[in-house]
């Protein structure tokens, strides 16, 4: 059995949750199926790949499984791996009915929307997917983590005896399905101290750049969005083409720049990233769906922003989206969008599409861009924005000693609400679970228990009234 390892980390073999492959394939070497793994460093060379792919098209060709081996960076896989999957593409590789399953390590910060991406390019290509680990940094070192290794591997071997694989979950846009094109709305008055950045990533030339495709119908589309945005939005509008800036690579999560933000890269983007886009008013996101996300030019654009640790130095700054392409039928790209803005503590101001009606929601989402700025408005975050803080809370706590920045902005903003610090809560709770053991007690207390929940509740009302 041949297994192709693709290893999306672009720390190649120090990577770290490529050891769990190793550890797997030494557990494997005597097993009746005889495992040959071949591993092939997408993430260190993507580069040599996008100048070169014909060794990687005999290797995936011949594959009967093939592993995509990756860290989890912002809600995806690393931009060197998923344009690495865009070259797969663009070559016309064939991998229908063949086996595919993925192996990440992260601190949980939504894997889920990593392994769904996965699995929807898995279905593009018509592979059968057997579901993935998702494995906590340091799980290998752990009895209980390397078990659970082994234990899914032998599962996956399973299911390729068997025949098994997970039901396809993105069927995909049925056809005949169109877009429309925003029209030429009527121009809006401009505020001259409201600046609004719109990042893109436009080509260039209707043929793309370094090699990335892209419609020309879908630029056009895209390009006719952002003009309404554009005439529509009462404030001043920048445009900002990643597809023109010199990005001297992906980001190689070598955390050089934990101690002072300073990126290893000299090309001047962590500089452009805090003086020129995050010191805009809002922020607006606008491409065209591919491969079920925004693109790799857009997820190194994404995982750059690690200069800035896990800082959200945007937080209260509304957002919105110019989405060209069928979102309706791309429920974890939604996730995504929702995620990244409660996790960034930004009000989403809403996602214009060009399925149904481009100007009305162009024009919907400029008002309330708008609005959001001129009353500093927020909402609430939900399970989305609440559990991922959570997570990132107890993470740069661990490693205050490293992330000292981001420890700093951590303490500042109170993001340290750790549970265990509201003793006097908990001395109240235990007090009241105390007295509902006791039968005689509980039976005075009757429906005061909820009586006495509402107390403060209504202290709040009385003094508003």
């Amino acid at each position: 059995m041949k297994i192709f390892v693709l290893n999306g980390s672009p720390s190649g073999d120090s990577s770290i949750t490529l050891q769990t492959v190793l550890y797997i394939e030494q557990y494997f070497a005597d097993h009746p199926a005889k495992p040959e793994f071949e591993i092939l460093h997408v993430g260190q060379r993507i580069r040599q790949y996008e100048k070169d792919f014909s060794s990687c098209r005999e290797s995936l060709e011949n594959a009967d499984l093939i592993l995509f081996c990756y860290p989890v960076y912002t809600f995806l896989v690393p931009s060197q791996l998923h344009r690495f999957i865009e070259l797969i593409r663009e070559h016309g590789v064939e991998l229908r009915g063949k086996y595919a399953t993925q192996l990440t390590t992260s601190k949980h910060f939504y894997d889920t929307t990593a392994h769904r991406f996965i699995e929807d390019v898995c279905a593009d290509f018509g592979m059968k997917y057997v579901k993935g680990l998702s494995a906590d940094m340091e799980d290998l070192l752990t009895e209980k983590g390397r078990r659970e290794a082994v234990s899914y591997f032998r599962y996956v071997l399973h299911a390729m005896k068997k025949g098994w694989h997970e039901p396809l979950k993105n069927p995909g846009v049925p056809e005949g399905v169109g877009l429309k094109t925003a029209g030429n709305a009527a121009a809006a008055g401009k505020s001259s101290d409201t600046r609004i950045v719109i990042i893109t990533d436009l080509p260039v030339s209707s043929s793309g750049a370094a090699g990335e495709e892209m419609p020309d119908a879908s630029a056009e589309r895209l390009k006719a969005m952002i003009n309404s945005f554009i005439s529509v939005s009462p404030a001043a509008c920048e445009v900002v083409n990643l597809r023109e800036y010199p990005f001297a690579g992906g980001c190689l999560g070598c955390f050089r720049c934990a101690a002072d933000g300073t990126c290893v890269y000299k090309d001047g983007f962590d500089e452009f990233l805090r003086n020129h886009i995050q010191t805009a008013d809002a922020i607006v996101y606008a491409y065209t769906i591919r491969d079920h996300s925004m693109g790799s030019r857009f997820k190194m654009f994404d995982d750059r922003q690690f200069c800035n640790g896990h800082r959200t130095v945007t937080m209260g700054k509304p957002v919105g989206y110019l989405v060209d392409g069928h979102l309706r039928y791309e429920e974890n790209l939604k996730t995504l969008m929702t995620a990244r803005a409660e996790v960034g503590g930004n009000f989403l101001a809403g996602i214009a599409t060009d399925e149904d009606d481009p100007d009305r929601e162009i024009s919907q989402l400029a008002g309330t861009l708008a609005y959001a700025v001129s009353r500093n408005f927020q909402m609430p975050a939900t399970f989305y924005g609440v559990g991922g803080m959570k997570i990132f809370r107890d993470l740069i706590w661990q490693m205050q000693g490293l992330m000292r920045e981001d420890h700093r902005f951590y303490k500042e903003h109170g993001f340290y609400d750790f549970p265990q610090k509201r003793r006097a809560r908990m001395l109240g709770m235990y007090l009241v679970g105390s007295m509902m053991q006791n039968p005689v007690l509980r039976k005075k207390m009757g429906g005061k228990m909820t009586e006495g929940m509402l107390m403060p509740y209504k202290a709040a009302l009385k003094k508003k009234k």
